[in-house]
């Protein structure tokens, strides 16, 4: 996995941050979602980095980056404050501004990125989400069912975490092997590093933590931009699974719509782990949707 690209580990946002980084050109940064790392872009980095610089990171409180402390309003793992890890780590490798594709838990932290900082985001690919706020309000019996895990995750410290950390392999396997395609999307050296990752020191409670911070501050946060009229204005392509939840218990376009001005998105072939089950589709609509706004390339 990843062959041509270098590791690297930067101290930004008084964390550090995890990171693979291969190409040139154009900075595009690759951020996942829960319970996984950067590893769930194997299938899509080397194709992507024929055409740019790509960086994929661990979140913090996942994979190999720090996983700080937390506090009682949840704000060190505000997407707010993942979003600046993403961002300071991009500037220190050179990038004033830059792409994002990023993938559930990694997406709502892109969102923030690009709401906060829209001089920084030039595009960004979101993968299998809805808002989080429109999420959290319009929650069905269908959806708790598939998305049992948000509820799970938020109950008070250290109940979740003890559970995990008893058994991180089961942990794992109910919640990504539950979805609609099962265990398939998975090879065996990805599914041995998501494993490895979560079992680390503190794993769990950053995991748990991020969760909790969606279900507290990032809503006060989302209902702030709300209230004051401000909308995303960064170019923004929405894909979401046909076969996942999200699809099934939500409209992805038309919430985004609401809180975006610049939209644009369909359903993939999928369920929810797109880049690592049609990651060869991905990166087409990928590619024809970042590749006219870089200049010099096709």
């Amino acid at each position: 996995m990843f062959a041509s690209f270098e590791s690297g580990r930067c101290q930004v946002n008084g964390i550090t941050v995890n990171y693979r980084k291969g190409g040139s050109g154009h900075g595009l940064l690759l951020l996942h979602g829960h319970p996984q790392t950067h590893v769930i872009w194997h299938k899509v980095a080397e194709p992507l980095a024929k055409y740019f610089t790509v960086v994929a990171a661990d979140l913090r409180g996942y994979g190999d980056s720090d996983k700080p402390a937390s506090d009682a309003e949840h704000l060190t793992y505000s997407k707010r404050q993942m979003a600046l890890d993403g961002l300071g780590l991009m500037r220190e490798l050179g990038f004033v501004k830059f792409d994002v594709m990023a993938h559930d838990r990694g997406a709502r932290v892109a969102f923030r990125m690009a709401m906060d900082h829209p001089d920084a985001v030039k595009r960004l690919i979101t993968l299998d989400i809805a808002p989080t706020l429109a999420m959290y309000e319009q929650t069905n019996e269908a959806f708790a069912r598939a998305y049992w895990h948000w509820f799970f995750l938020i109950r008070p410290a250290p109940f979740p975490e003890t559970l995990i950390e008893a058994d991180p392999e089961l942990y794992l396997r109910s919640v990504m092997g539950a979805r609609s395609a099962g265990m398939a999307p998975f090879t065996d050296s990805a599914f041995a590093e998501y494993l490895r990752c979560l079992a680390l020191p503190g794993a769990a409670h950053g995991v748990c933590e991020d969760y909790r911070a969606s279900a507290s501050i990032d809503l006060e946060h989302d209902k702030s931009d709300l209230q004051a009229g401000k909308k995303l204005s960064t170019p923004l392509l929405a894909l979401w699974g046909a076969d996942g939840a999200v699809g099934h218990c939500f409209d992805p376009l038309g919430e985004w719509q609401k809180v975006a001005t610049d939209v644009r998105g369909k359903a993939l072939p999928s369920g929810h782990y797109i880049a690592e089950q049609v990651p060869e589709r991905l990166v087409d609509e990928a590619l024809e949707f970042l590749l006219p706004s870089v200049p010099g390339v096709r």
